[in-house]
């Protein structure tokens, strides 16, 4: 690899660019590069220029001020060109931006994406790669579209013991959601409207499935947490089984329902340090500031031992929101090339990921029940026998439609699974039609 030093030495001002990819933030960065070009050279003393981008499709129309000659089909070229100095990757999928990456850091040049999803599942060759060659890879637009959470965990927090990270990380989602909520329209209306305002794709099964939003949180945990967290390692539930009476019946008990993205570390009973990651829809007191994130816009809350409680927010999506994150870590990498100095993420171990069945959490449980006297007794003693606690209880309905609204204390996944099988098995609950997870304030 190239050494950091022997780039260095070679930069002035001027730094050459090379965009891998030109779909809407692709398309998006360059007029925003175009647009602050000269208040960046004003304010920074950077001259940025756009040398080369790679498409697919050269006919295909972008508008955007850039001559023909500028694209290409071929990616590798724009790598392996001694005259870029610095990469951008925003074309997706893992192959071959994995390939084109390793190479580019090899080379000993800095790259920006906002690949989650490579991320995710090979986060740690990428930054030992960076680390090898002494060079930046900055992602601050793969995690939250254009809200600045990757800097703040990398390097503002980077002394904080952080405990917990609990957000709404896709748009696409809490669009849905909000829309059921506000408007009681179904999940299936609420998609393809989210589809036709292109918020989301015509296959949705990656953002509705919380795939999308479990890449992310595994690039949180690991920049959180120091330690490999992928995607593999993450827990998804998604929301395609939100029905519009849960979340009525969350409403009226205090609640709304949001797909949240959790990281948490603790320490065990044996001293050792563990780490969890998973998605999944909950039920969020409607006085806790999550609450009041809707449409497509995204936030995290961090809690620390030291700083207690923070929260980022700001638009989760979109071209020109996430063309401007990474537009911040251009401007980054670029001075940090003429500094010689980075950002590098380091070694990273494999952490101990904590056993799922020990996740303790209140729970809502929505079920169908026979009208009948004794039935709420039947259902209790279950609940008791399995060490699970009440904290509430509803009825709703009565005659065929009845049924038993639960909230309970902290219970663990354990306990609460081998409680809603033993319920199942009982002859007067005809179904166990919902079970969902409850934040605390």
């Amino acid at each position: 690899p190239v050494s950091r030093s022997s780039v260095v030495s070679m930069k002035s001002s001027s730094i050459r660019i090379g965009l891998l990819g030109c779909g809407n933030v692709g398309a998006a960065l360059v007029q925003l590069l175009t647009e602050q070009h000269e208040s960046v050279k004003r304010r920074t003393g950077l001259d940025l220029s756009i040398e080369a981008i790679a498409v697919k499709d050269l006919d295909k129309d972008r508008s955007i001020p850039l001559p023909d000659e500028v694209f290409t089909t071929d990616s590798a070229s724009i790598v392996n060109n001694p005259e870029i100095d610095l990469i951008i990757e925003v074309m997706g999928n893992i192959e071959p931006a994995r390939e084109l990456i390793l190479q580019a850091l090899n080379l000993g040049k800095s790259v920006v994406t906002a690949n989650k999803e490579l991320l995710a599942a090979h986060g740690a060759e990428l930054y030992s790669a960076a680390e090898n060659s002494g060079v930046d890879l900055l992602f601050e637009a793969a995690v939250a579209g254009g809200i600045p959470i990757v800097r703040p965990l990398r390097e503002s927090l980077a002394g904080e013991p952080i405990t917990q990270i609990r957000g709404i990380i896709n748009g696409t989602t809490n669009f849905i959601l909000s829309r059921m909520s506000q408007d009681g329209v179904s999940f299936n209306e609420a998609l393809k409207e989210a589809q036709e305002l292109g918020f989301a794709e015509l296959d949705s099964t990656y953002d509705v499935e919380g795939y999308d939003a479990g890449a992310k949180v595994a690039i949180i945990a690991t920049l959180a947490f120091g330690v490999e967290v992928t995607s593999q390692d993450v827990q998804h539930e998604g929301i395609s089984k939100i029905t519009v009476e849960d979340i009525k019946f969350a409403n009226r008990l205090g609640y709304c329902i949001k797909l949240l993205a959790a990281a948490e570390q603790k320490v065990n009973e044996n001293g050792n340090s563990e780490v969890g990651a998973r998605v999944y829809p909950a039920l969020v007191p409607l006085s806790h500031p999550l609450a009041a994130v809707n449409g497509s816009f995204n936030a995290v809350f961090v809690e620390g031992d030291a700083v207690g409680e923070l929260m980022f927010y700001g638009p989760g999506a979109g071209g020109r929101p996430t063309a401007s994150a990474v537009f911040g870590d251009v401007i980054d990498a670029a001075g940090n090339l003429q500094r010689s100095h980075g950002a590098l993420i380091g070694a990273l171990d494999k952490p101990n990921m904590i056993s799922p069945e020990n996740l303790e959490s209140p729970f809502y449980l929505n079920l169908k029940v026979e009208d009948q006297p004794g039935v709420l007794a039947q259902v209790a003693e279950v609940f008791g026998n399995h060490g699970v606690s009440i904290q509430s209880m509803e009825q709703e309905g009565m005659g065929s439609e009845a049924r038993l609204i639960f909230i309970t204390h902290s219970s663990r996944e354990k306990d609460l699974f081998s409680t809603i099988n033993s319920l199942n098995s009982l002859s007067v609950v005809s179904s166990v039609d919902s079970v969902l997870r409850v934040i605390g304030d």
